[in-house]
């Protein structure tokens, strides 16, 4: 038999799949893995059945259908006042997160650097691993996990070949603000440096704040990837639609990667997303919507013990539970998950090096009475202890 030399040695099953069938097994709520338990809207499923029946079922353009693109770029012209050019700066792609690995695919050589602060979402690392770059890690500051931009200029090296930036952030769900921006633009400023901007939770930000893109700034879009999903947008994340914004150039390389690997997309899906998103209110409600439910959960949790941080994005919010425990985050995430069946995330994992702090993060993109009898549960299991 031949031998196998691991791309990614290192690398295991993922803390989402480890989770996820410790909670099928001990019929836990699933407040781990970012996914609602409520159904989407009913006209997006019309709309992708109409697709199918009118034929619309072959392969799609490989950068995605032109009418979906179109609805992107008018989209983004509404929100941020960015005219893109649709044919040449747009990419359909199957979810966010083969985007992000596509951009980097993209740029990376071996001996390349790439920036990236921690907690991270966990497809970052591996994604710098396999086309030969080395992740350099940046911890964000606690307690409110702000970017310490000091800290990362002394990590820039001749090396460095790119920043990955997530706003809002999963797993802490802090956002970007105008200072951060500053100072991403003085970082950036004369270098060779790209930036991926991972903006999959694009709509939902809470407490009236705006969402820095990285496509209001002209001067930080002409050297980014910036990559979206609208899974996240319409509660749909099974269907696995992304995309990519970048320039001309940086696009015209990101394509010549995705069209050998998957080259293009789910036909009628797009053709009803592209009718979908002139529904403005679709995703502009969504802010709303889920401060509501993070608001709930987190009224809830107070009352059971622990302790909630600051989110102001995503589907996601981080608690402390220092003052109830001084177990590993892994050792108390598993017990919750097999004792009081509810199942979260420990955020150790989102750090290479399994880096402690005692908190968790907890999924709220759920119906109201999952997250009633999931903090009752976690209240139950904490007042045995």
């Amino acid at each position: 038999m031949p031998s196998l030399n691991s791309k990614l040695p290192h690398t295991g099953e993922t803390i989402f799949t480890e989770i996820n069938t410790l909670a099928a097994k001990h019929d836990a709520i699933n407040l781990g893995q970012g996914f609602p338990d409520f159904p989407m809207n009913g006209e997006l499923i019309e709309e992708v059945y109409l697709a199918m029946k009118s034929g619309r079922n072959q392969y799609a353009h490989m950068n995605g259908v032109p009418a979906l693109r179109k609805a992107i770029a008018e989209k983004v012209k509404i929100l941020y006042g960015r005219e893109i050019d649709y044919e040449e700066e747009i990419t359909v792609t199957p979810g966010g997160t083969y985007a992000i690995y596509t951009a980097l695919t993209s740029i990376l050589r071996s001996g390349d650097e790439v920036i990236i602060l921690e907690p991270a979402f966990d497809s970052y690392i591996p994604n710098v691993e396999i086309n030969g770059a080395t992740p350099v890690l940046v911890p964000l500051s606690l307690p409110n996990y702000s970017i310490n931009w000091k800290l990362i200029r002394q990590h820039v090296t001749e090396r460095t070949k790119c920043i990955i930036l997530n706003s809002p952030n999963n797993p802490t769900g802090t956002v970007l603000d105008k200072n951060d921006i500053r100072e991403l633009h003085d970082l950036v400023n004369e270098t060779n440096i790209f930036i991926l901007s991972d903006e999959v939770y694009e709509h939902i930000i809470f407490d009236e704040l705006d969402n820095e893109s990285l496509l209001k700034y002209k001067y930080l879009y002409e050297r980014s990837f910036v990559c979206f999903s609208l899974g996240k947008v319409y509660n749909c994340t099974g269907w696995k639609i992304g995309y990519c914004i970048a320039p001309r150039d940086l696009s015209y390389e990101f394509r010549k990667v995705h069209q050998f690997n998957c080259f293009s997309c789910n036909t009628p899906i797009q053709y009803a997303l592209a009718t979908f998103l002139t529904h403005e209110n679709e995703y502009k409600n969504l802010s709303k919507t889920f401060q509501l439910k993070r608001d709930l959960l987190a009224s809830l949790m107070r009352s059971a013990g622990l302790v909630p941080l600051t989110s102001h994005g995503s589907y996601f919010q981080l608690y402390s539970f220092r003052n109830i425990s001084g177990e590993t985050e892994m050792a108390f995430a598993k017990k919750l998950c097999t004792q009081a069946r509810v199942a979260c995330i420990p955020v150790s994992a989102f750090y290479k090096d399994q880096t402690d702090n005692s908190v968790l993060r907890f999924c709220f993109a759920k119906k109201d009475d999952t997250l009633w009898e999931a903090a009752e549960r976690i209240s139950q299991f904490i007042s045995r202890l």
